[in-house]
C-alpha cells in the first residue's frame, strides 16, 4: 500500500513539475525492516521509502566527499549548470541558463535549481524536504485513499514523514531522499544524521543495496527459509538491550554470506538462532563488526555498487568499543541481557 501511494504521488509531482526546473523524483524503493520482513514489532513499523532525485534538465550534480573517515562518509551535492543553447536550435522551449541574459530568463522561465533549493551551489536537504512535502501535502488530496484515510504529519527537518489512519489501522511512513553514486545502488540521503550537521550534508547509505543483497538471498534460498524470522524475533528481544536491530543485520547477512542456504530451513530455526548468537560475542570479544556492503569483495556482481567500495577498507561498526574501554564493559552484558531474553 504505502509503495503503490508513494509511486502515485511522485507520478502527480512529476506532472506538476514538468514545466519548471526543481528536482525530478523518481520511483520509490522501500527499505529497512518492514519491506526486507523482519520488522521487530508491528505497532511501531516505520515503512520507509527512498526516492531517488535526479537533476532538471540544464543541471548537473557533482558529489563532493566532505570527509574521508568512515563508516559515516558524508558528502555535498554540487549543483552545476550546463549549457543547452543546442536544444534552442532544436526549437525546444528551453532558453540556456548559461549564455542567455538574466533579464531574459527571468521574464521567460523558471529560475534555476540554483535559485530555489541549494545555499550557495550546494542541494540544501531541508529546503528540499519542505518543497517536496508542500507538494505532497497538495497531490494527496488528488488521491482516491484522501477521502477515507487520515493523514497527519510527523515533524522532521530532513525527509517527509506522516502518519496514516483509518479507524484501528495506522501507518506511518517516512520518505528519504537519495542522491545516486553513478548507476551504482549506493546513494547520498537525507536520513537524520547528529545535530549541528549542516544543511547541505549528505549521508551516504547502503540501505538499497542491502535490501537488494536480501532480496537475492529470499529468492535462491528455500521457500521455508527461516533468516527473516531469526532477524524478527532477535531484534523484538532488543528492547532495553544496547545493540541496535542493525548490527543483527550486519551479523545475519555475514552469516547469509558463509553458511548455505539449505541450512536456514525451519527445522534449522534453533541451530541458526545459535548461530547468530554465537558470532556476535567473537566480534564483541576481537571489537571488530565489519560492515556488509563496503570492502565485500564477494557482494553479488548483480548489484551495482561502485567498484572503490568493493575494494574499500569495511568500516568497523564495534569501532567505538576499541576506541573506549568502557563502551565494551557495558556491551557484555547487555549481549548476556539478549542471550537470556
Amino acid at each position: 500500500m504505502i509503495s503503490h501511494l508513494m509511486d502515485k504521488l511522485t507520478h502527480i509531482i512529476g506532472l506538476g513539475l514538468s514545466d519548471s526546473f526543481y528536482l525530478v523524483p523518481g520511483d520509490a524503493i522501500g527499505v529497512g525492516s518492514t519491506f526486507e520482513g523482519w520488522s521487530p514489532r508491528a505497532e511501531d513499523a516505520v515503512y520507509s521509502v527512498l526516492v531517488p532525485l535526479s537533476p532538471p534538465p540544464g543541471h548537473t550534480f557533482q558529489l563532493e566527499l566532505d570527509t574521508a573517515e568512515m563508516p559515516q562518509r558524508t558528502f555535498r551535492v554540487h549543483v552545476e549548470l550546463l549549457c543547452t543553447c543546442s536544444r534552442e536550435h532544436l526549437g525546444q522551449d528551453m532558453l540556456c541558463f548559461l549564455h542567455q541574459p538574466e533579464e531574459e530568463l527571468r521574464r521567460k522561465q523558471e529560475p534555476s535549481l540554483l535559485h530555489t533549493l541549494c545555499m550557495g551551489c550546494y542541494l540544501d536537504v531541508e529546503k528540499m524536504a519542505r518543497w517536496f512535502c508542500r507538494f505532497v501535502r497538495v497531490a494527496w488530496l488528488l488521491l482516491p485513499q484522501s477521502r477515507h484515510w487520515g493523514f497527519k504529519w510527523q515533524p522532521s527537518r530532513r525527509c517527509c514523514k506522516f502518519q496514516l489512519s483509518k479507524e484501528q489501522q495506522s501507518f506511518t511512513a517516512e520518505v528519504i531522499f537519495g542522491v545516486r553514486q553513478g548507476d551504482s545502488e549506493i546513494f547520498m540521503g537525507s536520513q537524520g544524521t547528529a545535530a549541528g550537521v549542516a544543511s547541505t550534508t549528505w549521508l551516504e547509505t547502503c540501505a538499497v543495496a542491502e535490501a537488494k543483497f536480501l532480496g537475492h538471498i529470499s529468492r535462491q534460498a528455500p521457500q521455508d527459509s527461516c533468516h527473516c524470522k531469526c532477524l524478527h524475533l532477535l531484534s523484538h528481544s532488543l528492547l532495553g538491550v544496547g545493540f541496535s536491530s542493525y548490527t543483527l543485520k550486519t551479523v545475519l547477512t555475514h552469516l547469509l554470506s558463509t553458511v548455505p542456504l539449505t541450512r536456514w530451513r525451519r527445522t534449522d530455526f534453533p541451530q541458526c538462532l545459535l548461530e547468530i548468537l554465537e558470532f556476535l560475542p567473537c566480534s564483541l570479544q576481537t571489537k571488530l563488526l565489519s560492515r556488509f556492503v563496503i570492502g565485500n569483495q564477494s557482494f553479488p556482481l548483480d548489484i551495482s555498487l561502485p567498484s572503490d567500495l568493493r575494494l574499500a577498507q569495511p568500516p568497523n561498526l564495534f569501532e567505538h568499543l576499541a576506541s573506549h574501554q568502557d563502551a565494551h564493559l557495558k556491551a557484555v552484558p547487555e549481549y548476556n541481557a539478549l542471550l537470556h531474553g
